[in-house]
């Protein structure tokens, strides 16, 4: 895709989904891994905040998990949010200990520390908002991934583009209309680096097998797998909204 084609056809679509997602003098708080999604929700976020006039910052948290390659990760997130004038957090979380203090797989105790460093900085900085990166892909992979451990019509619902943090702060998902080739897509327009975590080709973890192995299976037979799953994930979740009304 083009930069002339994609700035007409995938821009207008990140600016009306995150126009709904955040309002004039927000302050959003964005996870910053350093990764394709991260970097180019930052980057798009920060473009949006000149015009929507709202606060931005981002957060780096640096799990402990990959010695040296953690560390490089950290310095590129803290050296490319100074490039673009951002201002930068970062919050180191021993996972090994939470996971062997509270019994929990590194993957659990990951998530857990990552939620709490994130509700450390967002208090601490006055956040409104924590913006992640998730893409329609990774709603995708979610939905799949909870069919195989066994779920419930919830499950099915996926990843929520909004959703309480706090009393006072709600994630908020900007490129769940966007996907993962079109978050590179972005990249490559802009001329934005990034970094890429190993562990993610890692098959032992059932997420990288669904989105390695199963998805790209799926997609040979039908092409629009990722975003019909998406679309069944968003009709789930209006229909149980209103059953709660």
């Amino acid at each position: 895709m083009t930069k002339k084609s994609f700035n007409a056809a995938v821009l207008p679509r990140m600016r009306a989904f995150s126009n709904k997602l955040i309002k004039r003098n927000d302050a959003v708080l964005v996870g910053f891994s350093g990764g394709a999604d991260s970097v180019c929700l930052l980057h798009f976020l920060n473009y949006l905040s000149k015009e929507k006039h709202f606060r931005l910052a981002a957060v780096h948290i640096n799990h402990g998990l990959r010695g040296s390659a953690a560390t490089a990760d950290q310095k590129f997130c803290k050296d490319f949010c100074q490039k673009q004038n951002i201002e930068f957090f970062t919050e180191k979380v021993n996972v090994k200990k939470l996971a062997r203090e509270k019994d929990l797989s590194p993957e659990h105790a990951a998530r857990k520390a990552r939620y709490e460093a994130f509700v450390k900085v967002a208090r601490r900085w006055g956040a409104t908002k924590l913006a992640l990166g998730h893409h329609l892909d990774d709603q995708a992979e979610t939905i799949l991934l909870n069919l195989l451990r066994g779920t419930k019509a919830k499950g099915l619902v996926g990843i929520p583009v909004q959703r309480s943090l706090t009393p006072s702060v709600e994630i908020i998902r900007p490129l769940l209309c966007i996907t993962r080739a079109e978050t590179e897509a972005y990249l490559i327009n802009n001329a934005l680096p990034h970094v890429t975590d190993q562990s993610n080709f890692d098959e032992k973890f059932t997420r990288n097998w669904v989105r390695n192995t199963l998805l790209p299976l799926l997609e040979k037979k039908q092409p629009q797998i990722r975003a019909h799953l998406s679309a069944v994930a968003a009709e789930l979740a209006t229909w149980l909204q209103t059953r709660k009304k």
